[in-house]
């Protein structure tokens, strides 16, 4: 396997853990708010709150390691992307800023508690920051950016009013929900609390037909996109029909209310066959048709730097992550509050 190969590989990877922490993470603090709107907040937000107190704070490592290692392995991304990404993740940055202040306040002080405007504000921020990142996929897919003896040029028209770029974003927003809504249904079951796994249960199997709709209609608009992706991902048919298989036995588990944590491993198959079907079909193109990952990659002395230090960092992020875990989320006293968390 090249360096190249293994590179964007373990970029992937590192934005597929983001994917599925920040997933849970941005529907909890949606639905937390949705909670206080529908007048559920008394059932569903302890488990919340017991979710994110321990693992807020490292959600946007992964996102780190993945925006430092595309620039490293590639570096003419940060010419192509630097213009194109500069409205979409500037306005990301403020909005990540934004949670931050109000978990660090929440967390050790009193702001936002009682407070409908802060919780309201926390709670969009939960879906205006995925639907800020998802615009990467759609100008990664080409016709967005024009790259001239100038410079580079955004066509924010042909951004705006492509069909491409409004089903990712939608596909953003219905997964972040869906992902979440299944983990919290697991985590509530686990934690005994029938009322909040009622509530959560509902969220699960109301987002899950939304989820796959929009899936397959962005499956389709990749067509008009870029045709080149879409015969490659057809040519990777399997790795979809697997996802929508796993996604199948998802939810017939929620519906049945049985074996729930296999019920959300499978959610993780799903989505993990998805991801690394539509990335490994959008190869050797990071950026169509700029950014190709055999003629733009970093020298190999770099290159294998940067795949140690990344590699190490994946063996050290995910057994933190899993330690974390055990020692909050899934200890017996934690998940039923009673030890620390509650806010």
């Amino acid at each position: 396997m090249s360096y190249e190969v293994v590179g964007i590989t373990v970029l992937w990877t590192f934005l597929f853990g983001y994917l599925l922490v920040a997933s849970i993470d941005f529907g909890a603090g949606f639905f937390s708010f949705y909670s206080v709107l529908t007048g559920h907040q008394n059932k569903i937000h302890n488990i919340i709150q017991r979710y994110l107190s321990p693992v807020w704070e490292v959600t946007n490592v992964f996102l780190i390691f993945f925006v430092v290692g595309l620039v490293g392995f590639f570096p003419d991304a940060a010419y192509f992307y630097g213009t194109s990404l500069l409205v979409p993740g500037s306005l990301a940055i403020v909005l990540i800023a934004i949670r931050g202040v109000y978990y660090a306040y929440n967390t050790y002080g009193n702001l936002g508690k009682n407070s409908i405007f802060y919780m309201a504000l926390y709670g969009a921020t939960g879906l205006l920051i995925p639907a800020a990142l998802s615009t990467i996929l759609a100008i990664s897919e080409g016709g967005v950016i024009a790259a001239d003896s100038s410079g580079v040029h955004v066509r924010w028209s042909y951004f705006f009013s492509n069909a491409y770029t409004w089903s990712v974003v939608l596909l953003a927003l219905v997964s972040v929900l869906y992902i979440s809504a299944m983990f919290l249904t697991y985590y509530a079951k686990k934690a005994g609390d029938s009322a909040a796994f009622e509530v959560v249960r509902g969220y699960s199997l109301l987002w899950s037909a939304p989820t796959i709709a929009v899936s397959v209609l962005t499956f389709f608009t990749i067509n008009r996109q870029n045709s080149e992706h879409f015969r490659n991902m057809l040519d990777m048919a399997w790795m979809f029909v697997a996802s929508f298989i796993c996604f199948l036995i998802a939810v017939f588990l929620v519906w049945r209310r049985r074996r729930l944590g296999i019920a959300f491993v499978m959610v993780i198959l799903q989505f993990a066959f998805a991801w690394y079907g539509y990335g490994r079909s959008h190869l050797p193109y990071i950026l169509y048709p700029y950014i190709n990952i055999h003629e733009n990659f970093t020298n190999s002395t770099m290159a294998v730097a940067l795949i140690t230090a990344f590699v190490a960092g994946l063996f050290v992020l995910v057994p933190s992550l899993i330690l974390l875990m055990r020692l909050f989320l899934f200890d017996a006293g934690y998940v039923r509050g009673k030890k620390g968390g509650e806010h």
